[in-house]
């Protein structure tokens, strides 16, 4: 029976990181796989960083191969994408046993990175950036 945490059996969260979003669901399986919009891990994500990012919360919790992920996700660059996966993943992880909240806490799994791209101010070239200055 389906719980309030569960959809037919999937423990759910969701990760945000810049602009891509996460919706991941989990659920306990032996030799469990990893699959992002419908891709094994390995082929969607071409970079061994954004691939361990993915897997950490898995295996700070140990249960690396016995949780089956599902991952759709939209929006941001690689990077940005793997860190919402992550995010999603340590919450659906929280679901599961609310008692890995302290060691993903610890980890930082369960923080969201608030850290977005910085609006381009009028009268500058950037963000930052101005244009040259010249006193004489």
């Amino acid at each position: 029976m389906a719980t309030a945490e569960t959809v037919h059996g999937y423990y759910l969260g969701t990760g945000r990181r810049k602009s891509a979003v996460a919706r991941v669901r989990i659920r306990e399986q032996a030799g469990g796989t990893i699959q992002v919009n419908g891709r094994d891990l390995e082929s969607y994500f071409s970079e061994e960083k954004d691939r361990k990012s993915v897997r950490q919360p898995l295996e700070v919790c140990s249960l690396l191969g016995g949780i089956e992920v599902l991952a759709r996700v939209e929006g941001g660059g690689f990077t940005g994408q793997a860190g919402a996966v992550r995010l999603g993943v340590a919450r659906a992880l929280r679901k599961l046993q609310p008692q890995f909240d302290e060691a993903l806490r610890d980890g930082g799994y369960l923080t969201r990175d608030g850290r977005m791209k910085e609006r381009k101010k009028y009268g500058h070239k950037g963000a930052r950036k101005s244009f040259q200055f010249s006193k004489r």
